[in-house]
Order: C-alpha cells, then structure tokens, then sequence
C-alpha cells in the first residue's frame, strides 16, 4: 500500500480505526510507537578473541497514545473498563496516513492491542481549551503497508 513520492506526506492527515461500535472515532493526535530489536552479545567459547558477538534478539513494541477531543461518546472509556473488569478486548488497530486528496498512502496495523490507560485533561474554570482524553494501547506486532 506505501505510495511512495518524493515530497514527504504531511502528519495531519490520517484516520484511526480501532473497531469501535460508532465507527471511525477522530483522534486530535497519535503516537505510533517505536518498534526495537533486542542485541544479544554472545561469546563462544572457542573464540580467540574477547569480543563478543552481537545477535538479533526479542522485538519490543512500544505503547500507542490516541488524544481526541471529549464529544460525549464513551467508547474509549467503555474498552478501557471492559478490561479493567477482567473481559481483556484485544483488537486490530489501523493507522492509516492520508494524501492531499485524503487517499491511503501507508498503513500500520497493531495486532492485539489493549488499553493500558485512560487519562481525561484537567477542569480548569479559568481555561478555555478543550477537554481532551488519552487513550493509552500496548499491542503484540506492528505490520507497516
């Protein structure tokens, strides 16, 4: 699916699909995580030198923050307690970057992921922004398309 050009895409345009009962949700913000192979250092035995090999090890993923806007649905909420109350939703999550013309040009899937934490911004009775909730995942695999 990467659509590839030679001006880079810009980071504004994308859509969320986590399998929410409302459909699409807009998010305000998402950070995708970063994905890290393990280095294991290995040595063996009959080797003259001290140095030590450096071999691929386990793949680590970090955790995926989703910002949006409160508008009164509770469908972030409702996943968090649903595992929060011991019914563990594992779900597909689709980031997909847009063009100009709001077309795909490249996707990442999280496999099995499950939020973590549920954090609504302060009340501020001075303040004017706008109330926003994070959605904190952690997920299995990440595929890139």
């Amino acid at each position: 699916m990467a659509v590839q050009r030679d001006n880079p895409y810009a980071n504004f345009n994308f859509v969320v699909d986590a399998g929410f009962a409302e459909g699409e949700i807009g998010f305000a913000e998402v950070e995708i995580p970063a994905a890290e192979i393990e280095a294991i250092e290995d040595r063996e035995g009959g080797d003259r030198t001290n140095a030590s090999r450096k071999l691929p090890g386990r793949v680590r993923y970090g955790n995926v923050v989703l910002r949006r806007g409160v508008t009164g649905t509770l469908a972030l909420w409702e996943w968090f307690k649903a595992v929060r109350d011991d019914q563990l939703e594992r779900r597909n999550v689709t980031i997909t970057l847009l063009d100009e013309q709001r077309q795909p040009v490249q996707r990442w899937l999280l496999r099995d992921a499950w939020p973590v934490k549920y954090d609504p911004s302060e009340l501020n009775a001075k303040g004017n922004e706008v109330v926003v909730e994070l959605l904190e995942l952690v997920c299995e695999s990440i595929e890139v398309d």
